[in-house]
């Protein structure tokens, strides 16, 4: 198999061509510490935005109960398939279900914020937390105690939405 004798000449080009600038910026970032946009990581943290969305969080009622009334609009709308619920009926019987279980495979989320979007009733939202590290795989499996109870959220995070408003919703 014969080469074009400029092609070889192309890449070998733009090879070169792409280690000067790297090397080129690595002495640019080695000698103008001041300039580099590198941050250092656990002593200096990024601020992000109000609107960022990270960790799920589970939403309670002004009882402290969940909100989540085991619909499965979140877990049906999640691309990645990484939302189980399985219902009961409630004792009360002006509620129709409530969730006894409600996993997340945080390994399988995509971050999409759909789940936030399809809920009708602000049970879940996707929080300001994004730092998760462990180095167990099995505890990235996020059930209720942690969605909505978890040492972070002091209690639980108040739903915006008022329980008349939901009833005169017809929900």
């Amino acid at each position: 198999m014969k080469v074009n004798r400029n092609i070889k000449t192309y890449f070998l080009l733009s090879t070169f061509s792409g280690m000067k600038f790297t090397f080129f910026k690595m002495l640019k970032n080695l000698f103008n510490k001041k300039k580099m946009i590198t941050l250092n990581y656990p002593e200096e943290k990024y601020k992000y935005s109000s609107r960022f969305k990270g960790t799920h969080v589970l939403t309670v009622k002004k009882d402290g109960s969940l909100r989540c009334t085991a619909c499965m609009l979140c877990a049906t709308n999640c691309p990645a398939q990484c939302i189980k619920i399985t219902a009961d009926e409630h004792k009360d019987s002006s509620v129709e279900k409530y969730p006894i279980s409600y996993e997340i495979d945080i390994l399988r989320c995509v971050y999409c914020g759909f789940c936030e979007e399809a809920c009708p009733v602000d049970a879940i939202r996707m929080g300001p937390e994004w730092q998760t590290p462990d180095k167990n795989g099995s505890k990235f499996n996020y059930d209720i105690r942690y969605l909505a109870y978890r040492p972070q959220l002091k209690g639980g995070v108040e739903s915006s939405l008022d329980d008349k408003e939901r009833h005169s919703w017809g929900i």
